[in-house]
């Protein structure tokens, strides 16, 4: 009678079986379920309830739920012809989440995930067992503390699987990647030349700052910091500062593009007006020399030409033989264009022609004894193409 009862009970439900149930009692360490279909009622231990450690049944499941599980074991009571199934609801969870992982990893899709703890190292997240996203997969930015992200719900994409040692690796950086992509693509297709936007000062070079204007950086040359002249880019900006950038160009296939703080701001020339006039003699710093003239600040960000004929009143043949970055010197205002914000100076008109030592005819000799008669003289290509890059501030 025995053996009847043992043979018909393991036909009917065998062990590694996957049976559904519905609770029918909490206890303090396990549930109790019937078994749909089976002979006698199961028992599901509390460290089978769930993928996620749990103190109590009850954070689990209810009286009255349906629940899927796999039979990890079969007790028989001969003598009173009785027995249980030993499930795990656990076990079914983990191959379920498995399944599903294995979909979005062979996909490329992404999934949410709240995370459930900080630990050291990264963040464990519920992905129907337990998923792990390391520090390194957190951010594409530097993120020292990552309390913050406790409770937080974030997209992920599955990074590695080894159901054989329980290990699950997220990505939430991948997605923050691919999220950074679309928006810079976004931003690329929306910028214009000549824009006036904001952004933020990311890092400074020797050469520059970048410039975050929302995803995506880009440089505003020490040229184009300020009206003013400037050694270095430290001279004008900060790390962080927050500042308005004019828009001058956008090369979308290189993700290049090139801003102006400088042409955000009011022009130095308007700040002057009215106050210098034609005639007027003041003082000045050389800021640098050309073959055909010198530049003069006359004030912050203002600078003037001293053409190579208003230099000196001796021949000279580059502006450097009596001129130097830096040197202060005294000028006359020529001429003043407010429409092209240009004006013109000279030294020679500030220094009496009878103080000049060399003579007349030293000077001829001079100019005459040059190999070249052209030599001392600009040509159209120095004048008119350096005016153009040069003469405008």
């Amino acid at each position: 009678m025995t053996e009847e009862f043992n043979e018909s009970m393991i036909s009917e439900i065998k062990e590694g079986d996957k049976v559904t149930a519905e609770v029918q009692e909490i206890q303090d360490k396990q549930v109790i379920v019937h078994v749909n279909g089976g002979k006698f009622n199961g028992i599901i231990p509390i460290s089978q309830l769930s993928t996620h450690r749990i103190d109590n049944p009850n954070e689990a499941v209810k009286v009255g739920d349906e629940v899927g599980a796999y039979v990890t074991k079969i007790e028989v009571d001969e003598e009173n012809e009785s027995g249980a199934y030993i499930l795990s609801k656990r076990q079914l969870e983990t191959e379920k989440s498995y399944e599903f992982l294995q979909d979005k990893l062979d996909n490329n899709e992404t999934i949410e995930a709240e995370v459930t703890e900080v630990v050291k190292g990264g963040l464990v997240v519920d992905v129907g067992q337990r998923g792990f996203i390391p520090a390194s997969l957190i951010s594409t930015d530097f993120i020292e503390d990552f309390s913050d992200y406790e409770g937080q719900t974030l997209k992920l994409k599955v990074e590695e699987l080894d159901p054989a040692n329980n290990r699950v690796i997220l990505s939430h950086k991948a997605v923050e990647e691919l999220e950074n992509a679309e928006k810079k693509e976004k931003l690329l297709d929306s910028l214009n030349e000549g824009d006036i936007i904001d952004g933020k000062v990311a890092r400074l070079t020797n050469f520059g700052a970048f410039i975050d204007i929302g995803g995506v950086d880009g440089l505003v040359h020490v040229s184009e910091l300020s009206h003013e002249h400037i050694k270095s880019p430290e001279d004008a900006v900060s790390i962080g500062d927050e500042v308005k950038v004019k828009i001058k160009s956008v090369d979308k296939d290189n993700e290049r593009i090139s801003l102006s703080i400088k042409d955000t701001l009011p022009s130095p020339f308007e700040a002057i007006k009215g106050q210098i006039n034609e005639g007027d003699m003041i003082e000045g710093t050389v800021v640098r020399l050309v073959n055909f003239g010198a530049f003069v600040e006359i004030s912050a960000g203002v600078q003037g030409l001293v053409h190579i004929s208003e230099i000196s009143h001796k021949h000279i043949g580059t502006p450097g033989e009596v001129l130097e970055p830096g040197q202060p010197v005294t000028v006359k205002i020529l001429g003043v264009d407010p429409e092209e914000e240009r004006i013109s100076l000279s030294i020679k008109a500030t220094i009496p022609a009878e103080d000049v030592i060399e003579s007349d005819d030293e000077t001829t000799e001079s100019y005459l004894s040059s190999k070249n008669e052209d030599e001392d003289n600009p040509t159209l290509g120095d004048v008119f193409g350096d005016k153009l890059k040069d003469f405008k501030f």
